[in-house]
């Protein structure tokens, strides 16, 4: 027996998934061995960005109050900008979510009287009371007075570029992208699809701004969507370019005046980003995007790995182990609301934090479903760490991301496959 058989034979693994895994490594070599060469390429262009902005240990010293003049803010600020190729960037503390993000990019950037654009269908569910989708929610864009118009993906999941050209108006401020997949079943948009987009907009609407949500798609590809022309990108950084080890925050990158715009309404009108402690935090954001690529890369030779595996059980996944990948969620569709739970309690009982709570589903914020979240991470609601979330609703879908090392996912599926196999809800292998 090898050691791999022999230690997840102690880690409570059956035979028959085991052996399964086993042939999942031999199927899957080769195309992970080009993921972790294009986490290397990744990792040099961290390092450079990183030693072109002078990064120093005096630039980890902390600030409080106002956090004026605080030089390793104003480092990893250039960072950003220089990593994604834009005129400014910012990461901050401050910024509490993806969402808080993206809606700093949207009200920076949208003026009451202009309609804000989805060109990639429904955007994210937590997005929605931001927009106003349901109504004109206290606080909202429509509560401002901004409009709200969306442009249906194909039936493939692709953006429809004829529809979108159709779509551009006199009163479009601002067109959204969202590159993953969310909660919808269908593929990631792809950088070249997004770039045929940017170009379609700036073309045909010289003044209206291009906006991609960019959550789960930093570092996956060669390049970011800010180098096809996108005017603003933002995200968080307890996803991919927080590296798990940044505690808290997010970013935006873009043109000067949406990075502008953004900051202003994130504070204040004259304040914009000349403030924000960073409370001796520096030294885990910079050392996050340093490491950012490499667990990028992990996650993404599990979520290949683990499709393969997952399929080969009986399962249906999106995408495929093979299919091209823009970010780096996995969806799995099991069945039924009790085969969401167990799969989210295999992946809670592979966690090194809380192994043995159970998640149920509750009602979050931000959500019109309830929603099983699963994550034993060092970070809340880190998903750069291995976790996956489940709305409680048919397809009965569960979204696998994250994972610091290939090794964790490898363990949190088959424990995952493991409960559901318990439960009935996998077929003989």
């Amino acid at each position: 027996m090898s050691l791999f058989s022999l230690e997840l034979g102690r880690m409570g693994i059956e035979e028959d998934l085991i052996k399964v895994a086993q042939a999942g490594m031999v199927a899957t070599s080769a195309l992970r061995e080009e993921i972790r060469q294009r986490a290397a390429v990744n990792q040099w262009k961290v390092l450079r960005v990183l030693q072109e902005v002078g990064l120093m240990e005096g630039h980890f010293f902390p600030t409080t109050g106002y956090g004026f003049s605080d030089s390793g803010r104003e480092a990893l600020d250039e960072a950003i900008a220089r990593l994604f190729k834009t005129e400014a960037g910012i990461m901050r503390l401050q910024i509490v979510s993806g969402t808080h993000a993206l809606a700093a990019g949207l009200f920076g950037s949208l003026r009451p009287g202009q309609e804000l654009l989805s060109a990639s269908g429904l955007p994210y569910d937590t997005m929605h009371p931001v927009i106003g989708i349901n109504g004109p929610q206290k606080g909202s864009l429509a509560y401002w007075g901004v409009g709200y118009r969306q442009v249906d993906l194909t039936p493939e999941g692709h953006i429809d570029l004829e529809a979108l050209a159709g779509a551009l108006n006199e009163k479009t401020g601002l067109v959204l992208l969202q590159r993953s997949r969310g909660y919808s079943w269908r593929p990631s948009i792809s950088l070249e699809e997004l770039g045929q987009a940017i170009d379609l907009v700036h073309r045909q609407a010289p003044g209206v701004k291009v906006m991609v949500d960019n959550c789960y798609g930093e570092l996956v590809d060669w390049r970011e969507p800010t180098e096809l022309g996108a005017d603003l990108v933002a995200g968080s950084l307890i996803k991919n370019l927080g590296g798990s080890l940044a505690p808290c925050g997010g970013y935006l990158a873009g043109r000067k005046e949406s990075i502008e715009g953004a900051m202003e309404w994130l504070t204040a009108p004259g304040i914009g980003a000349e403030e924000g402690p960073t409370l001796g935090y520096n030294r885990l954001l910079a050392q996050g995007l340093f490491m950012a690529p490499i667990v990028v890369g992990a996650a993404l030779e599990g979520a290949v790995w683990g499709a393969w595996v997952m399929e080969e059980c009986g399962l249906e996944v999106f995408p495929r182990w093979d299919d091209p990948r823009s970010d780096i969620i996995q969806a799995v569709r099991v069945g039924s609301a009790q085969a969401q739970k167990a799969f989210c309690l295999g992946i809670q009982k592979a966690g090194p934090v809380d192994h043995s709570a159970c998640p149920l589903p509750l009602q979050q914020p931000g959500y019109e479903d309830p929603v099983i979240m699963a994550g034993g991470t060092f970070i809340q609601g880190s998903s750069i760490e291995l976790s996956a979330d489940c709305p409680v609703r048919p397809p009965y879908g569960c979204y696998l991301q994250g994972g610091v090392s290939f090794a964790h996912v490898q363990i949190g599926v088959l424990r995952a496959l493991q409960e559901m196999k318990a439960l009935g809800a996998l077929r003989a292998l």
